[in-house]
């Protein structure tokens, strides 16, 4: 596969997910502001997962991150993809890299030696489907830009870079190379902006970063309004239109807006019948939409792609695809 095309590589932060169903009362005993996403501390991190394990429940340990999701629904659709992050050499790390290479991604990023443990995040999903995330970074944080392989950039259709990941300076270096190297090739960029917590902190940079190195902007409804603070979605919508080639804003149960320049169009989401975690709606939109875009599919067919593979992802706990998505997605359409 190293030496064929690939359909999208993903950069961002290589993290096992730790998930538990908890209540309102458990997270406000544990500190948790419902719905958010929080960058913890090993102390924290080992208490919120030894309280985590007392759940009646209990625990299911997956393969995460963000971008890794996404790459994940790549896989699952057929689409050949490749993942960029950073693991430490422990039984975790060592988890990860299997399932990515199993799911059929392409991971061979030097693992952490004697250093911090490979991430974790505690995803506490509540009664009504809701998640709250508490995330111990670990290796993640040694990420960069030596880890960004100017071959598998250049050969890349698109580079999809996570937000969470601009946290730290090497990381944000990482991210400029790889972007980089991808306009140099005649390729494209894309940027999950991730959380709103996270625009919050780096606004001024995101804003810099989408004008100036981004060609595919997706964002939820909160983020994109945070981004540019705006009165309204649509005043939103507009202004991101003036600095990327394509946005894909997701709206919950309204679905999704994708605009292109002055063409707006808007994608109802597809019905589920139970919803159960909304962990990894995002990711798996992100990963319908780039494997229709990297088959030339309409703007209107990639958003619908996206919002069957959300459909999908929202309907169990966990948030990587238990279906083949081709087959899912195909029988849907």
């Amino acid at each position: 596969m190293q030496n064929n095309p690939i359909d999208v590589v993903g950069i961002g932060n290589a993290i096992v997910d730790v998930l538990a169903q908890a209540s309102d009362d458990f997270l406000r005993e544990q500190g948790q502001a419902k719905g958010s996403m929080s960058l913890i501390d090993t102390e924290t991190a080992d208490r919120l997962y030894a309280q985590l394990q007392k759940l009646p429940g209990g625990c299911l340990e997956r393969s995460g991150g963000s971008a890794g999701n996404t790459m994940a629904g790549l896989s699952s659709f057929g689409a050949r993809g490749a993942y960029i992050g950073k693991v430490a050499n422990d039984a975790l790390g060592q988890a990860f890299t299997r399932e990515m290479l199993k799911a059929g991604t392409t991971f061979d990023c030097r693992p952490l030696v004697n250093g911090a443990p490979t991430a974790r995040c505690m995803v506490m999903v509540t009664p009504d489907a809701q998640r709250t995330m508490a995330t111990y970074l670990g290796a993640c944080v040694e990420l960069g830009p030596e880890d960004v392989e100017d071959a598998l950039v250049a050969k890349a259709s698109v580079t999809y870079l996570e937000g969470y990941l601009w946290d730290k300076p090497r990381a944000k270096e990482a991210f400029l190379k790889a972007a980089r190297l991808a306009h140099e090739a005649g390729r494209k960029v894309a940027l999950s902006l991730s959380d709103s917590f996270c625009v919050d902190r780096h606004r001024a940079e995101f804003q810099d970063l989408v004008t100036n190195h981004v060609d595919i902007l997706f964002a939820n409804e909160s983020e994109i309004l945070s981004l540019y603070q705006r009165d309204t979605f649509e005043q939103a919508i507009a202004h991101a239109s003036e600095h990327c080639e394509v946005t894909a804003v997701t709206r919950s149960e309204k679905g999704s807006v994708v605009a292109a320049g002055r063409d707006v169009y808007e994608v109802p989401a597809h019905a589920v019948t139970k919803l159960v975690d909304t962990t990894g709606a995002g990711d798996l939109y992100a990963a319908g939409f780039l494997f229709g875009f990297t088959r030339s599919r309409s703007l209107v067919d990639c958003a619908r792609i996206g919002a069957l593979a959300a459909s999908e992802v929202i309907s169990h706990y966990g948030a990587r695809p238990e279906v083949r998505l081709a087959d899912w997605v195909g029988a849907r359409m």
